[in-house]
């Protein structure tokens, strides 16, 4: 029977999220990746005891994660059912719903009759009566904002979930969004998005500046570049990267010689800092206090407390961000 260390919450941070009352911690377990169907389930308890061990409250799933779809959901309710039950009231389980899930024409995107149909099969799957937040995934061209907003708003009202997020919007759909959402009285908290120090898309679409005018969370998605940011790379591409075994994310074109000089540049200032390149490209997306909380995904636990130790050392010198900034060429 698992039972969780006493020394916890001794050095992991907790920023507040947003101005609400909810609070996270400065990083995040994601299960995007490695709880799925092809995983260890070994392994995915094990990631999960030393993630919590030392001080990571947060689980971040959405019903596609897997592969299979939805199968990370069942590999999570089922850890949470036999090793966390008595530690329900120190998790925070978030969900999304806005990717394909199933066929027809209430499979996807924001539909109430999607969004509500999702919630009731996410919690079925995670064994659990309410999730902490719930997440639209992502934005939808063709249904009105109100109705999705609506959605979210009603998973709040029905005792389904605590809070609300947003994730991939932009800057001006989010002021939209907030705006309906803060009509409804609806706890909206925070937007989950890609950004790391190659992906600075949330500066450029105004999200990263809106969310924190209307001080809301930001909790950032993929801030190693699916492991472009971490030493794995720095000799070229391994024979087990996901270059080589699921090139949707990372592949060969993005994985260039002009990219690899980067990164090795990029370590060489890590290691100035006395940092892994990992713990560097975390702290650099902590490093302003508009992220609330970063999201790693791991494959084995040593990679959790390895990114844990980046909370240690978030602060830059004008110097480093600029030669950061120089190296990237932004």
């Amino acid at each position: 029977m698992y039972k969780a260390s006493e020394t916890r919450y001794d050095t992991m941070k907790y920023p507040r999220c947003g101005n609400s009352g909810l609070k996270l911690p400065a990083v995040s377990l994601g299960f995007w990746h490695n709880f799925g169907s092809t995983g260890c389930y070994d392994t995915m308890r094990k990631m999960c005891f030393t993630a919590f061990d030392n001080g990571i409250t947060h689980f971040d799933l959405a019903n596609n994660y897997g592969p299979e779809d939805g199968s990370a959901e069942t590999n999570t309710g089922r850890i949470l059912k036999e090793n966390f039950s008595a530690y329900r009231d120190e998790l925070v389980i978030s969900t999304k719903a806005g990717y394909y899930m199933w066929p027809g024409p209430y499979g996807e995107w924001g539909s109430r009759k999607y969004m509500l149909s999702s919630l009731d099969q996410s919690l079925k799957r995670l064994q659990l009566d309410y999730v902490d937040i719930f997440y639209h995934h992502r934005m939808d061209p063709d249904t009105p904002l109100e109705e999705t907003m609506g959605a979210l708003d009603q998973a709040v009202k029905s005792g389904k979930a605590l809070y609300v997020g947003l994730s991939n919007y932009d800057g001006p759909t989010l002021e939209k969004a907030c705006a309906i959402l803060n009509s409804l009285h609806c706890p909206f908290i925070i937007n989950q998005n890609r950004y790391s120090i190659f992906d600075r898309t949330i500066e450029n679409n105004g999200l990263k500046e809106t969310s924190a005018a209307l001080k809301k969370g930001i909790i950032a998605f993929s801030p190693l570049a699916q492991g472009m940011l971490t030493d794995r790379y720095l000799h070229g591409i391994p024979q087990d990267s996901r270059v080589n075994t699921d090139g949707r994310f990372l592949n060969t074109n993005s994985v260039t010689e002009e990219k690899l000089t980067k990164v090795r540049a990029l370590n060489t200032l890590a290691q100035e800092r006395g940092q892994t390149l990992a713990q560097m490209a975390l702290a650099w997306v902590l490093k302003d206090d508009i992220v609330t909380s970063v999201l790693i995904g791991a494959s084995r636990p040593e990679q959790i407390l390895d990114n844990i130790e980046a909370i240690r050392n978030t602060g830059f010198s004008e110097e480093e961000l600029q030669k950061i900034d120089e190296i990237c060429e932004i």
